[in-house]
């Protein structure tokens, strides 16, 4: 008799996922905005955290939607940058001992150059102060899977020629700066019986190159909803305009942009995608 149930990596996830952190917030007293990214999912697999922000607005913004820090069964890195990384210690001290998912890359140095002065832009905690407070790292560099229906999607391969990543992002070597790829950047992606949502970082590898290697990696092409950082805010225009034409060809149900896109792109992107398109910010509620 043929096995009626889906093989592992192909089953369902159904829940909703609430953003904890981000630039922005309206219309609900008491939650606080901060430059930064975090989702807090809740699902029938369990409860996960994706991101945790700086770290000023995450233990504030769960208690006033409600969400338990200390059920969830995961927390997922997208990559390196404090403003993804800086709530983690605060976490770990909601929650004790739990998996954290990243790329092994989570604790290298990384800067920025602001008005000719280094800043060090990386997770501002040495791994053995978050392993203290109960972090169990796991790290992959390739597609891999959180629970069933909830993925992981690796490093991405770089394949289009216009999203180039950020050049102002930079690593020190022996001979100078150079720019930091991040190699890390992952995003989080769940199937669904109605397509893919897609829950994007900063997009630091470029959203087209997201969404084509989850496509590969899934062989699901319909996308219920994309949501989080595209970081077309510091893009060329030449990038902002391929990178939105781009987008136009996939099946795409909803998109709502945070964080690293910037108004004017957010502005395009809603004449681009209209009633499809939605600012997803502090408070917004996605359905998986």
């Amino acid at each position: 008799m043929k096995n009626s149930k889906k093989e592992k990596g192909e089953l369902d996830m159904k829940g909703k996922a609430t953003v904890l952190c981000e630039n922005c917030v309206f219309g609900n007293s008491g939650a606080i905005a901060e430059h930064g990214w975090s989702v807090y999912i809740e699902s029938d697999q369990g409860n996960f955290l994706f991101d945790t922000g700086q770290g000023m607005a995450i233990i504030n913004n769960a208690r006033h939607f409600n969400k338990d820090l200390s059920t969830i069964k995961g927390i997922m890195i997208s990559h390196h940058h404090y403003d993804h990384t800086g709530g983690l210690l605060n976490v770990l001290e909601q929650v004790g001992k739990v998996n954290v998912y990243s790329h092994p890359d989570l604790f290298k140095n990384s800067y920025v150059i602001d008005e000719g002065k280094e800043r060090n832009i990386g997770i501002p905690f040495r791994r053995e102060i978050l392993e203290n407070k109960g972090a169990q790292f796991k790290f992959n560099t390739s597609f891999r899977e959180i629970a069933p229906g909830l993925m992981l999607s690796g490093e991405i391969p770089r394949l289009t020629e216009y999203e180039k990543g950020d050049k102002k992002l930079l690593l020190k070597t022996d001979e100078g700066y150079t720019q930091d790829l991040v190699l890390d950047d992952q995003t989080l992606v769940a199937t669904t019986e109605k397509g893919l949502v897609i829950i994007l970082g900063c997009s630091h590898s470029g959203i087209i190159n997201i969404i084509n290697h989850i496509i590969d990696k899934t062989g699901k092409t319909r996308i219920r909803t994309i949501i989080g950082g595209t970081h077309l805010g510091p893009a060329s225009e030449e990038t902002k305009e391929k990178t939105i034409q781009a987008l136009k060809k996939f099946d795409i149900e909803k998109i709502g942009v945070s964080h690293c896109t910037g108004l004017e792109t957010s502005m395009r992107l809603f004449q681009e995608f209209g009633d499809r398109f939605f600012f997803c910010n502090v408070g917004t509620e996605v359905e998986i």
